[in-house]
């Protein structure tokens, strides 16, 4: 009898974790703002909070239910707002904290839920925390960051000493660029030699986490619905194999959101459900453009799609019809099985440090169709990089713009209709701070909206779908039906209960056919984009085939 206890009190405990997201994240979809690129109120050739405001309709408008934005912070803008001068107050170039406010009340008023971007491992070197910390050992910031008293020889973190003349120098460690000192959340594996190593349960790092907390209640407690947290496995330094990382969250910072914020949001860029949704606790990771796991034998004509170092290939969305699903299905499928039942591996249509599912070769709306019925179809809550439910393109002759490097292309500013800088800004053309798509056709929403065959549309009608019909939702089970050995057409099923659909997707630029196990029933065909999608049963099984470019989806 207490062995029977002991098993029901553990069930209960685990559909605990399970039901502890919050309730509407199932039936979310992100839209991701890059503030500077979206809408200008002012007239000075960057977007604002009030530009966001303004466009709510618009956003609502798509079917989505949450938008995430990048830092709208007070920042030194060598990494595009990820070197943070203060993390309790709004750029000016972006508005005031009552302009951030207002736009939460006003998206709220419409249903759609906001989350910030959380820079959780480092600050800019004038954040007035480094400022202190560079002058003296014992001030209240001096142990916010790590300062090496000399260059120990074969240090995993050696290529992040920068040197310094500050008093307390003559190093800090720093994240990525010189400008980014990293937060001192202690080491893993302390070096006794290392006197600069802290462990992560001492005075420095145990203050770093509570200055986290502060931050996370001062945005929540103005109405903020969550974070994404950006590089959130980077914080204990020499955690090899993130152990230490995932106690910090898993232990400490976790339990103490969940309990303060049970319908808050905590998103990981840690591009590894496995370690970050299954053991650490995050509702979410992403499955995109970064680190082992990711999509780019799919979308990317280089390992991250630009770069001088990326190596040529062919992605399997490409009408040329020369991919491969081997790769990628390995890769996704160890992640969605580690993560059932704790939260969701999803896969963005972009961001800001990739490029655009509109880029090189794949630019026609037909291509783009069979691309976004792809993400809005598979689990995991859908992430839609502005722009990209219009068919914003790629501008590769983008220069770099506060540190943005090869990333300009994809932060270039949004299209909405036929007037001068196509109403993105008043400002002069040479003030727009990244330059817009140059084509004289290029595609805008007012375009969009008149065109009834336009991917805006589409994209609208497959979030209506996915809403109404569960088996494509966020919790529905999903696998391969179709064979690796002929990838094209890809077909996956989804089910939940009762239900069941088959997405089938053809990106390339020919006829395909694909004989499936025999079904009791004919499906009804209930979305896609096609010229010619026919399903016949024989003896032998069933038969879908698929014209060039296409996508169908059938509910059985």
């Amino acid at each position: 009898m207490k062995r029977f206890l002991c098993l029901f009190l553990l069930s209960c405990l685990a559909c605990c974790a399970v039901t502890a997201r919050p309730s509407w994240l199932k039936d979310a979809v992100f839209y991701q703002i890059y503030p500077s690129s979206y809408q200008d109120s002012d007239g000075n050739g960057i977007g604002d909070i009030p530009g966001i405001i303004s466009r709510l309709d618009y956003i609502k408008s798509i079917g989505v239910s949450a938008i995430w934005l990048n830092p709208v912070y007070v920042s030194g803008w060598t990494d595009g707002g990820y070197d943070i001068i203060d993390f309790y107050r709004v750029d000016g170039r972006f508005g005031t904290n009552s302009d951030l406010v207002e736009l939460v009340r006003e998206a709220h008023a419409r249903g759609i839920k906001v989350v910030m971007d959380l820079v959780a491992g480092h600050s800019s070197d004038r954040n007035e925390w480094f400022l202190q910390s560079k002058e003296a050992p014992d001030l209240r910031y001096s142990d916010y960051y790590i300062w090496p008293g000399f260059k120990p020889e074969g240090d995993p973190l050696l290529g992040k000493f920068v040197a310094t003349d500050a008093p307390r120098g003559p190093f800090y460690v720093k994240n990525f660029f010189d400008t980014q000192p990293a937060l001192n959340f202690g080491f893993a594996h302390p070096d006794p030699a290392h006197p600069w190593e802290q462990a992560v349960d001492a005075p420095g790092p145990m203050a770093m986490r509570r200055e986290l907390k502060n931050i996370i209640s001062f945005w929540m407690d103005k109405g903020v619905d969550g974070f994404r947290v950006d590089m959130a496995a980077s914080l204990v330094k020499n955690d090899p194999d993130k152990a230490a990382t995932i106690k910090l969250w898993k232990d400490d910072l976790m339990p103490w959101f969940d309990a303060e914020y049970p319908e808050g949001v905590l998103i990981a860029e840690w591009f590894n459900p496995a370690q970050s949704v299954a053991q650490a606790g995050f509702d979410l990771d992403f499955f995109c453009h970064d680190g082992q796991y990711n999509y780019s034998t799919l979308f990317f004509y280089g390992r991250r799609g630009f770069g001088p170092n990326a190596t040529i290939s062919t992605p399997y969305f490409d009408k040329a019809g020369a991919g491969e699903l081997k790769t990628w299905y390995g890769l996704y499928t160890y992640q969605y099985d580690a993560v059932q039942g704790s939260g969701y591996v999803c896969m963005p249509t972009g961001n800001h440090d990739f490029n655009r599912v509109c880029t090189e070769g794949r630019t026609t709306p037909e291509e783009l169709k069979v691309a976004m019925t792809f993400f809005l179809t598979m689990p995991g809550v859908p992430f839609i990089y502005y722009g990209d439910e219009i068919g914003l393109k790629q501008n590769p002759a983008a220069p770099p713009t506060e540190g943005s490097g090869f990333r300009a292309g994809c932060r270039i500013p949004m299209l909405w209709d036929g007037t001068a800088n196509a109403g993105f800004s008043t400002a002069p053309i040479e003030k727009i701070y990244i330059p817009q798509d140059p084509d004289p056709e290029r595609m805008t929403v007012e375009k969009a909206e008149a065109d009834p065959n336009s991917l805006l549309h589409y994209v609208r009608t497959l979030l209506e779908l996915r809403k109404e019909v569960k088996a494509l939702g966020a919790d529905a089970s999903w696998k391969l039906v179709s064979s690796l050995d002929q990838p094209y057409p890809m077909v996956y099923e989804r089910k939940l209960g009762n239900e069941r659909c088959r997405v089938v997707l053809n990106p390339s630029g020919k006829q395909v056919s694909v004989t499936l196990p025999k079904e009791e029933m004919k499906p009804e065909i209930i979305g896609g984009s096609y010229r010619k999608c026919t399903y016949k049963q024989t003896r032998k099984g069933d038969t879908v085939t698929l014209s060039p470019i296409s996508a169908a989806i059938f509910k059985y």
